[in-house]
């Protein structure tokens, strides 16, 4: 039986393995025996081998012999025949951007990049004996980091240097008036990034933002702001969790700065860098649970059924239960039965849609104190006027 090596050019290393065997022992069935598989596993798969390259341009049996660019897919083809003629005498193919590959391709790019920094952080003091009883959260509420305001338009600057001093300014204040703790949590609550890439678009809805400077500027201030706000923390407590929630406006970009946050800190074992990719992330301490998610895809309510859903056990377990959310960049605090959702309020100023629409939350940047039995027991709070005035 002969195989079309062009799929090849779209198959696994396992359906390349089928080819060979389809191709050596001249049918499906006995490939399947030879290599001790189901038929149908061995015909499924070359199917989906098939539609793989159908997808990227190339069907002979539609008269599509000509693969799209790596990183776009079809989006249509067009062929002109002749008049009693079988084949076409022109064809058009219409390609788009294939949105998985180049996620999937910015994930390995950034993934590289943070490896030529492995394990640079310098091994850091441990702080003396503290608290093992306590937990301090950081909530970073959506920094926007490359956000351009003009104040003559929305009545506050804001830009690169005023975002990085702000936060700086915001994590040192809090690092100070909270307690000595054995264990604290940076969390990133989404946003992080005001863009996700060049084109300066929101990725889902395609809105038009305004930026300062170029990305690979952007995300090189974003690493030096958050590298220095863990290396800060470490000279205070003897672990610290990061933990970095994509956003609607970075889902993509986040992961160069966890990845390259987690390839810095490699060779520091008090640092945890947590990559889990779910929208949806989750702590326990002691009788305490906590709950993250940025917040532009489920709403306050839906949360505590998630929760309940997602840690059933945690859930069961514990007394005090939390979700710490991003997203609307104002303060809010819901206490739905068994939970209580809050949202944080952002140290970034509001953009031109905000300003324009009559969004005037206050600015602030907080840090919350857990007993491991007893729940939230105190809170420090950071206000933009405490920053602007020092």
């Amino acid at each position: 039986m002969k195989v079309d090596k062009k799929l090849y050019e779209w198959a696994t290393v396992r359906q390349a393995e089928y080819l060979d065997a389809i191709e050596k022992y001249t049918s499906i069935r006995k490939a399947a025996e030879a290599l001790k598989v189901a038929p149908n596993s061995i015909s499924e798969s070359i199917l989906l081998v098939k539609k793989k390259a159908a997808k990227s341009g190339y069907s002979p049996k539609h008269d599509l012999v000509h693969p799209v660019a790596q990183g776009q897919m079809l989006k249509g083809a067009s062929s002109l025949y002749r008049r009693g003629e079988p084949e076409p005498l022109l064809t058009w193919v219409k390609s788009s951007a294939d949105q998985a590959w180049q996620e999937e391709l910015m994930r390995a790019t950034v993934a590289a990049m943070a490896e030529d920094v492995r394990g640079m952080a310098p091994l850091t003091q441990e702080p003396a004996k503290a608290s093992e009883d306590i937990l301090v959260v950081f909530p970073f509420g959506d920094p926007h980091v490359g956000l351009h305001v003009w104040a003559k338009e929305c009545g506050e600057a804001f830009d690169l240097e005023i975002g990085r001093k702000l936060t700086l300014g915001a994590v040192d204040r809090l690092l100070q008036a909270a307690p000595a703790a054995d264990t604290a949590i940076l969390l990133l609550l989404g946003d992080v990034f005001h863009m996700n890439d060049q084109t300066n678009q929101t990725p889902a809805h395609k809105h038009q933002l305004d930026v300062d400077s170029r990305f690979v500027k952007v995300l090189q201030v974003g690493i030096e702001t958050y590298r220095h706000a863990a290396l800060r923390a470490l000279q205070k407590y003897n672990r610290v969790v990061m933990k970095l929630i994509p956003g609607n406006h970075d889902p993509q970009a986040i992961w160069a700065l966890a990845f390259t946050l987690a390839a810095y800190f490699h060779n520091e074992p008090r640092i945890e860098v947590d990559l889990g990719p779910s929208k949806f992330w989750y702590y326990r301490f002691g009788k305490v649970l906590i709950g993250s998610t940025h917040g532009d895809t489920v709403k306050h309510e839906q949360l505590g059924a998630i929760m309940a859903c997602d840690r059933s056990e945690d859930w069961g377990q514990t007394k005090h239960r939390y979700w710490l959310t991003g997203h609307v960049h104002s303060k809010n605090v819901k206490e739905f039965p068994g939970v209580i959702c809050e949202s944080f309020r952002t140290l970034a100023a509001a953009d031109s849609y905000a300003a324009g629409h009559g969004y005037r939350a206050g600015r602030d940047m907080t840090c919350i104190v857990y007993h491991k039995t007893d729940g939230e027991i105190e809170r420090h709070r950071c206000d933009i006027g405490m920053l602007e005035a020092a």
